[in-house]
């Protein structure tokens, strides 16, 4: 059986009063086609979404249930992707990034929290109080700070719910 993803990260995140966006991304494998990344944000405190798992692995049927639950249950989230003329222009790494940017910045605008004050909040994007995580690797070329987590998508919720 697979690892099931928890809240351990978002607890923590949640306890200093941030926000966590889990971020992931499809697209990389295939020989054709976009790369599509997604980021998603879960308001303060919420329950696990049961049934979350390392997208991979899940039939296509159960994934669709499953993104029907996560949206009713976030409080944002954003869609972003590259073109195969992208992934062409600059590699997979980097258009896997562009997805990734594009994904976090949709959420951003989607938010409906109050900004803070700027100068406020060190760890704020667009004045939010958010910290990014993503599966994999560290992309710099993402634009924004955040942390890398291998695996992710089946160790974390936020990640695991962007799968």
């Amino acid at each position: 059986m697979s690892p099931r993803p928890t809240l351990a990260r978002e607890r923590a995140v949640w306890a200093e009063e941030h926000l966590l966006v889990g971020v992931d991304e499809v697209g990389r494998g295939p020989l054709a086609g976009p790369v599509v990344a997604a980021a998603v944000v879960f308001p303060s405190g919420c329950a696990a979404v049961r049934g979350l798992r390392d997208s991979k692995i899940l039939p296509p049927s159960i994934r669709t249930r499953l993104a029907e639950r996560v949206r009713r249950r976030v409080m944002a989230f954003g869609i972003g992707a590259a073109s195969a003329h992208e992934i062409d222009r600059y590699n997979i790494r980097v258009a896997s990034a562009i997805a990734m940017r594009r994904a976090i910045a949709r959420l951003i605008r989607r938010s409906t929290l109050a900004p803070f004050p700027a100068g406020q909040c060190p760890a704020c994007v667009a004045g939010l109080r958010y910290r990014i995580i993503i599966d994999g690797l560290p992309l710099p070329e993402i634009g924004y700070t955040h942390e890398a987590l291998i695996d992710g998508d089946a160790r974390c919720q936020s990640i695991s719910a962007a799968a």
